[in-house]
């Protein structure tokens, strides 16, 4: 069954979440993080700051930092930002870092190992819980997804993350929206 109703998609490239204690290590003492833009999920920005990720056998450097601050530092790749520096992050909902990849984050003041830290992150939809009864999905459930388009195809293994403070859009990374051809502002629907 479809559900008729779009959802806005947004892709995500590689990015870092920073804890407050790691900003201090890597750009110095009480530095906050400066505003470049806005992000779809209220609150969330790309931050002008950025460092370099290295692992023992590659590096990708100016990886944008996200604001606002975490309570733990992340690393977003996707599988071929894995390959590139040769590790094997797990696929996780965000926030989920426990035994995942490690990862040296190198900014201008400082740098510091993450002894873990660096997940694919799992595809997902943001959306309120009025968007959850109208879909008639629930927080953490499961579902496909339809891309319409040239190279359209069905993703499984979406989860569903409902919160109040949510605007309706699924996150992909960079390597899913090439591989369907999709790009920030396209639109999806649920299948069941």
């Amino acid at each position: 069954m479809s559900i008729d109703k779009k959802i806005p998609v947004g892709i995500s490239a590689r990015h870092v979440h920073i804890t407050r204690e790691h900003l201090d290590i890597l750009y110095g003492p009480g530095y906050q993080l400066t505003f470049k833009k806005a992000l779809g999920q209220p609150g969330q920005f790309a931050a002008e700051e950025v460092v370099d990720l290295v692992s023992e056998k590659g590096t990708f450097p100016k990886v944008r930092i996200l604001g606002p601050e975490r309570k733990q530092s992340q690393v977003e790749i996707s599988l071929s930002d894995a390959l590139k520096l040769k590790i094997a992050p797990p696929v996780r909902d965000s926030g989920d870092i426990n035994g995942s990849a490690p990862i040296r984050l190198v900014g201008p003041k400082g740098q510091l190992e993450l002894r873990e830290g660096v997940i694919v992150a799992a595809r997902h939809i943001h959306m309120t819980p009025a968007d959850a009864a109208e879909f008639g999905v629930e927080d953490r459930q499961i579902v496909k997804v339809k891309c319409e388009g040239t190279r359209g195809l069905i993703f499984d293994n979406v989860l569903i993350r409902v919160s109040e403070q949510s605007l309706l859009e699924m996150h992909v990374d960079t390597d899913e929206g090439n591989a369907a051809m999709i790009k920030t502002g396209d639109f999806i629907t649920i299948i069941k």
